[in-house]
């Protein structure tokens, strides 16, 4: 393939030794990283997502299934139909369930999006337009880990110019989603106002800024003083606002996302269950992270966990996977 945008090597090394599912909708981003994929001879298989909510809609779909049977790939296909009120927010949700149903299904190690540079920006400027902070603003990596799965965004570092020339230049065929352009979603609005043309002048620029960034979230966040299996110790931080950001990422991979209501709550009581599946709970060094479980612990146990001061909602855990007190 002529013009093919170069992957960082951490993201090919993830490639090239998982099982991966490409999310894919025919559209210019995820049908250039077919591709790009293709001729970097990595291995996957692609997910599509049609909410029948646009004539192309079938024809996108039908797409994806005729580059699957040529390039011999499994194709799988889920179809909906979603109110128009909040319809961004509930495709995402369907289309997330979705992948994830299938990931777990077949054991696929890796989740492909197609998110790129200007994605990445236009982020950062949703988020700077309502008030946020260094790691908010940060956004999306190239690769993050959740509880079944990691998610690589290969082309996060690529200019949507960039793509667009290589689809040119390779013609490959793809759809235009005509609601992209539609402003009255404030994405789109930032998009065609601010993000392409700043990216277009910028790209160069924008790209180490944001290299700079992810290095100082990673001191913004609290420590992981230690992981054993799905339980988590971080070092707590006199600042909660550090707490929190490191345990929303951590509850993320034990695949919970934390809503602003379970956020007070956790810095309120110090010590609770979110969303019935996460124990959190602080000491005064550290703070503990696991599956919420209810399990029959024999005495003996309970008593070792007393006496070492682990915390009641996180012993039915580490009894279950058999963890060390010491």
């Amino acid at each position: 393939m002529l013009q093919l945008p170069k992957l960082s090597s951490n993201v090919l090394k993830e490639l090239k030794k998982g099982k991966n599912l490409l999310a894919f909708s025919a559209g210019s981003d995820s049908s250039a990283l077919f591709f790009i994929l293709k001729a970097l001879h990595v291995e996957f298989d692609i997910a599509i997502v049609n909410y029948q909510s646009r004539e192309q809609s079938y024809d996108e779909e039908l797409y994806a299934k005729t580059l699957a049977n040529e390039f011999e790939k499994e194709c799988y296909i889920f179809t909906c139909k979603l109110e128009k009120n909040n319809f961004e927010h509930n495709a995402r949700l369907k289309r997330y369930d979705f992948f994830e149903k299938i990931i777990k299904e077949h054991a696929y190690d890796n989740l492909l999006t197609a998110h790129h540079l200007n994605d990445k920006l236009e982020w950062f400027l949703m988020q700077l337009s309502k008030g946020a902070g260094a790691v908010e603003l940060s956004g999306m990596e190239e690769i993050e880990s959740s509880e079944n799965y990691k998610t690589l965004r290969p082309l996060l570092h690529v200019n949507k110019n960039e793509i667009e020339n290589f689809l040119h230049v390779n013609k490959i065929k793809h759809f235009l989603d005509s609601s992209n352009s539609d402003k009255k979603y404030f994405r789109n609005q930032i998009r065609e106002e601010f993000a392409n043309s700043f990216c277009t002048q910028f790209s160069s620029g924008i790209k180490k800024s944001f290299e700079y960034l992810s290095e100082d979230k990673k001191r913004l966040l609290p420590q992981i003083l230690t992981q054993n299996k799905k339980l988590f110790i971080l070092k707590r931080d006199s600042d909660d606002l550090i707490n929190i950001r490191g345990i929303d990422k951590v509850v993320k991979k034990l695949g919970v996302l934390l809503s602003s209501h379970s956020r007070d709550e956790i810095i309120r009581t110090k010590d609770c269950i979110v969303s019935s599946k996460v124990a959190i709970v602080f000491r005064e060094d550290n703070i503990y992270i696991c599956p919420a479980i209810n399990i029959k612990m024999d005495k003996k146990f309970k008593e070792a966990c007393r006496v070492a001061k682990i915390p009641a909602k996180i012993r039915p855990y580490m009894y279950k996977e058999n963890i060390s007190i010491l």
